[in-house]
């Protein structure tokens, strides 16, 4: 696989195409069109581009799967698929880990060289904040990169991972001290680790 097409616009909102679906399955196209560059992009960031494919195509396969399910009174469906794709991560942490480790030890890792195919991933590829991410619980890592990589609101984080507001505010707010703190609180990191989340579907410049 070379990575998904480039995103196209849809007149129906995620879940009316959800629903339809349901009846209509070649409508759930649509939803990959829409959101698939966006999750690959993310899974490539963490786990680079190989993993970036599989998992991809993977968090499709179990929406696909389990979208009787979805609650349609979320019209839009990035919180969902991003917490799919974060649990199958999740499965790879001891990978991410280890590239995040060897990244801070070397300043080039195979699987992190990947993060820096974009100009705007130069944070990405700082030896102290992979070090700095390597050192995150789990969960932690999650909800920071959610929101500052994946441009996700608090409550989107909160329904990606299904755990409450409060406990997004405070593993954020415990990431993000944790970070700063490993960088000496390194400005160019610490402004884009502190600028509030974009509303959905909008995205930010780190």
């Amino acid at each position: 696989m070379t990575g998904p097409p480039p995103a196209r616009p849809a007149a129906q909102d995620d879940a009316d195409v959800i629903t339809r679906s349901l009846t209509e399955p070649e409508l759930f196209a649509g939803l990959y069109d829409r959101h698939a560059p966006d999750i690959h992009r993310y899974v490539a960031r963490r786990l680079g581009e190989g993993a970036a494919d599989d998992i991809t195509a993977e968090t499709f396969l179990i929406a696909f799967r389990t979208r009787e399910r979805y609650d349609t009174a979320h019209r839009l469906a990035r919180p969902w698929l991003y917490g799919i794709a974060a649990n199958l991560i999740g499965k790879h942490r001891r990978t991410e880990v280890r590239a995040l480790k060897a990244l801070a030890r070397t300043g080039h890792d195979s699987v992190a060289a990947s993060w820096s195919d974009r100009a705007d991933d130069r944070i990405a590829v700082q030896a102290p904040l992979a070090g700095a991410l390597a050192a995150l619980s789990p969960g932690d890592r999650h909800v920071l990169l959610l929101v500052a990589w994946a441009d996700l609101g608090y409550q989107e984080v909160a329904e990606a991972l299904r755990i409450p507001l409060g406990t997004v505010r405070s593993r954020l707010n415990r990431a993000r001290r944790k970070v700063r703190e490993a960088l000496s609180a390194d400005p160019a990191f610490s402004s884009a680790l502190d600028a509030p989340p974009a509303p959905a579907g909008q995205e930010l410049n780190p």
